[in-house]
This record gives structure tokens, sequence and C-alpha cells, in this order.
């Protein structure tokens, strides 16, 4: 558990460093656009520094989200604060989709109203390569720390960066074609800057969405961790097998078929075992609940309703009170499957002498125990 809160201590630690040269760069493109798209008369160009301004607000909320996911569980956040970081992703992803319909809406009206069109002068061109440059460079940081420590928020943002850079290419179209003689090139570019900005907000917000309503991991990995288990010694098969994603990391709950007679312990160290082998081997499973199964609950007859020790124990003593020794018993061990109790009983060896006496003293416990619908088979040992 150490190493896990170590590892979303460091992973908080990259967030918030990249986050801050985000804050940095945009908030530089953000003034420097908008002031030179008012001033050089292009539309394109103050809807791109629009733009750059919804992505300094994603970087303050980028910086939010990390800060209370990379806490660990907690009373009342008892699978951690993971889904902070999606919830993040998702407000990221509805927050382009609001900047797009301000700026396609503004540039379409435009585009129906000649005399409002902008003419914009070569500042504007300047203005936009660098921002290209600028977002191009800043794509690429994110994305390579979003892949290191696999965070979708992360990646999230180095597409909005991203995104600002390709609307960029669109602004630097616009303004060098309206420049050229076409006066409507400007505010379709900013038209297509606004398409361009809600489609990234769509692919962010749809996956964000998924996993808050609890999507599971896909199906090579729900694979992988099938292999896994089923290479651990004494796991017979498996069923029920479930995964979540919580921001970055996944949690898994499965059912392990064992051998029916195991002891509590030996069944508990393969459940561990599969526990162990799951969060060593597959990187993003940093939760596992095994649930050990004698026999499939999905097909077997259910024992629900069946007594547990203390009344199976009165019931047995009731029906055993007129065979003389049973009362001698040592120990009784119940064993729940196909919807009956499975009983071992031991005596000791001194308690009876000779292999007949013996075996019409089992006799005689299991047909008296056979009268009652809950029990089932009756294995007596001495020793």
């Amino acid at each position: 558990m150490d190493q896990i809160a170590e590892q979303k201590r460091l992973r908080y630690r990259a967030i918030q460093r990249i986050t801050v040269v985000g804050v940095l760069v945009n908030l530089v493109l953000t003034v420097s656009k908008t002031l030179i798209g008012v001033l050089a008369q292009s539309q394109a160009l103050v809807a791109d520094g629009i733009h750059s301004l919804s992505d300094l607000l994603s970087d303050g909320l980028v910086y939010f989200a990390a800060k209370q996911a990379h806490h660990g569980p907690d009373k009342a956040h008892p699978y951690g604060h993971g889904r902070f970081e999606t919830a993040g992703t998702l407000g990221l992803g509805i927050l382009l989709g609001l900047v797009a319909i301000g700026i396609t809406w503004d540039a379409a009206e435009r585009l129906f109203a000649p005399e409002a069109l902008l003419h914009p002068k070569p500042l504007a061109l300047y203005a936009a390569l660098f921002s290209i440059v600028a977002n191009e460079a800043l794509y690429h940081y994110t994305a390579r720390v979003a892949r290191q420590i696999k965070s979708d928020l992360l990646q999230a943002n180095a597409w909005h960066h991203r995104s600002d850079a390709l609307s960029s290419v669109v602004v630097l179209v616009g303004v060098g074609g309206t420049m050229a003689g076409l006066p409507y090139l400007d505010a379709i570019a900013a038209v297509g800057v606004g398409l361009m900005i809600a489609k990234i907000g769509w692919d962010l917000s749809w996956p964000a969405f998924q996993e808050l309503v609890d999507e599971g991991l896909d199906e090579e990995r729900l694979e992988r961790i099938r292999e896994i288990i089923h290479q651990i010694g004494g796991v017979m098969d498996i069923h029920m097998l479930r995964t979540r994603r919580i921001g970055g990391e996944a949690s898994v709950d499965v059912h392990i078929l064992v051998e029916p007679w195991l002891s509590v312990s030996e069944g508990h160290m393969i459940g561990q075992t599969v526990i162990d082998r799951l969060l060593e081997e597959i990187s993003e499973v940093m939760d596992v609940t095994v649930h050990i199964d004698p026999e499939d609950d999905e097909k077997g007859v259910p024992c629900e309703g069946l007594p547990l020790r203390s009344m199976a124990e009165k019931l047995l003593a009731q029906q055993w009170r007129v065979i003389p020794g049973a009362e001698k018993r040592r120990r009784v061990v119940l064993h729940y499957l196909a919807g009956k109790i499975n009983v071992d009983v031991y005596f000791s060896l001194q308690d009876l002498a000779g292999e007949d006496a013996r075996q019409a003293f089992k006799q005689a416990l299991q047909d008296k125990a056979a009268e009652m619908p809950e029990f089932g088979v009756i294995r007596v040992y001495y020793g």
C-alpha cells in the first residue's frame, strides 16, 4: 500500500508540474491572440484566443481534479478519489462544447451579415504561427507525461492543447485567404475552429461519462486477467469477473472456484495470490476483491436458508442422541455444497474398538442424519 501511495504522490507531482507550465503558456497565448485579434481585425484569431482561454480554465480544472484525485481512500471515499479526475475530464469536455457553440454561433452570424465581416492584418498571421508552435510543443510535452503516468485527464488536456494548435492552423489559412481577397474565409475559419473544438469536446466527454457509469476494462485486458488467474495453482475456474475504471486506475472483482474440501486458510492463500499477481502484472489495477467459491454459484443449487453451525449442531445432536458414543465427537466440519450440508465428524480411535463396530457406528450416524433434508453426505473419521 505504501508503494501505491508513493505512485499516487509522484503522479500528482507530475500533473502539478506540467499544469503550471500549461497555465503560463496559455496565459501568454490568451492575452496575445485576443489582443492581436482585435487589433489586427481577425475574428478567427479572437475565437482562437477564446479557445486558449478555455485551455487556461481547463488547466485550472486539471490542477484541482488532480489535487483531489491523488488522495488515497478515506471513510467517505473507500475506493479513493480517482473519479475526481474522471469528473474533471467530463467537465473539460463540456467546457469545450460550450466554447465551440459560442464561437460557431458568432461566426455564422457574421457570415450572413457581410458588413460585419472583419478584414485581418498581417500581424494576425504571426500570432497564429506563434500559437501553432507553442501549442504543438505543449501537446507533445503533456502527452508524453500523460502516457508515463497513465492519466486520462492529462491526456485529455494534451488534446486540448493540440486542438488549439490545429485551430491556429485553420486561423492561419483563414487570415491568409481573407488577405488574399476572400473576405468570407476568416469567418469560415472561425466556424471551422468551433466545429473542431466541439469534436474534441465530445471525444473527451463520452469516455469520461462511460467511466462514471462504471464502464469496465476492454476485452483484451479482461482476457489477460483471466489468463493470470488461471495460471495460479488451486484455481479450478473463475466466473463473475467484473472491472470498473476509476480515473487512470481500475478495480477488479472476481469469483474463483477452488476444491470444495480445502481449509479456509488454504482458500484464503489462493485468493491472496490472485490479488498479488493482478496487482503486480496489470499496471492499472489498484484494487482487487476475490470471492472464494467451493462450487460454481452461478450454476449450482443454492444453499440459501440452510441452518448455520449453531443450529446445525443442535439438529445433529438431537438426531444422534439415541446413538451411544455419538456425544464423544471431537470435531465437526460443515461443508455447504449443492444445497445440502455435508458433514465431517471426528472421533478418537479409542472410543470404538474393532472395524465392524466402527462401520456400524458410522452407518447409524448416516442413517439418522439422512432423516433431515438439510443434510447430505456424513463422513466419519477416527484418529
